[in-house]
């Protein structure tokens, strides 16, 4: 499930791409497959790290990679273990809502990221996520849980105020929100919810078949529902 359009990163061969926070995986292959790129996948759990390295290994043997260098490593979004200006492009989806200290995270992104190339940041839109923490106690205070939520002018000011600015946005995965609605008020940690199951077998299908409905549906319901905020941002 991509959140980032690719397309507004800029992406040139021999450019540097960190994906930082990216869980198992679906961003850093992504960047992977453009041709003659170095990529860095980066996330605080080991555990994301190796399943990110098996999906990768699966993608290679399909000859679907096109990149030069891959580079797994643990970090801290928070102490990015990198010079300034490192990076051509710099990838954090859905990893600032669970981090109490964003504004250094903010920073890092920024300080790494070469001048002239793009920062892509996604979080969950503040509308869904709204309803999610009104319908679940636990959705937000479970381990590893969201700390807060944005609003869409508070997040580009928080950003921007580290040198960037902020030039384009979009919204994505609205036929996800109703999942997450539905899964807060049967309760977040329940697995026997037979529509719960049933909804997310269907978001599963979309994923592995890509229908052209569902894709019009969700770029359709986008504007109202979609379930992420991604915000693009370049370094003067």
């Amino acid at each position: 499930m991509i959140t980032i359009d690719f397309h507004r990163l800029d992406i040139r061969p021999n450019d540097r791409i960190l994906d930082i926070g990216c869980g198992e995986g679906r961003h850093t292959i992504k960047a992977c497959q453009h041709e003659g790129t170095r990529c860095v996948g980066g996330d605080f759990g080991f555990e994301n790290l190796v399943v990110t390295k098996k999906k990768l290994a699966f993608h290679e043997a399909l000859a679907d990679l096109g990149c030069r260098c891959i580079d797994l490593s643990c970090m801290d979004v928070t102490c990015l273990p990198f010079k300034n200006n490192s990076f051509d492009a710099v990838i954090c989806s859905e990893v600032l809502e669970h981090i109490p200290a964003d504004k250094i995270a903010m920073s890092e992104l920024v300080r790494i990221l070469k001048p002239g190339r793009i920062l892509a940041v996604s979080v969950p839109r503040f509308l869904p996520e709204k309803l999610c923490w009104l319908l679940s106690d636990t959705y937000g205070n479970c381990d590893g849980g969201h700390v807060r939520i944005y609003t869409e002018k508070t997040l580009i000011r928080d950003i921007e105020a580290f040198g960037v600015t902020h030039f384009a946005g979009h919204y994505a995965h609205s036929i996800h929100s109703p999942f997450w609605w539905l899964k807060c008020l049967v309760g977040p940690d329940r697995t026997d919810s037979k529509l719960v199951n049933l909804y997310h077998r269907i978001l599963v299908w979309d994923l592995m078949k890509k229908p052209k409905l569902t894709a019009f549906i969700d770029d359709l319901l986008n504007p109202i529902l979609g379930k992420s905020l991604v915000l693009y941002f370049k370094k003067p």
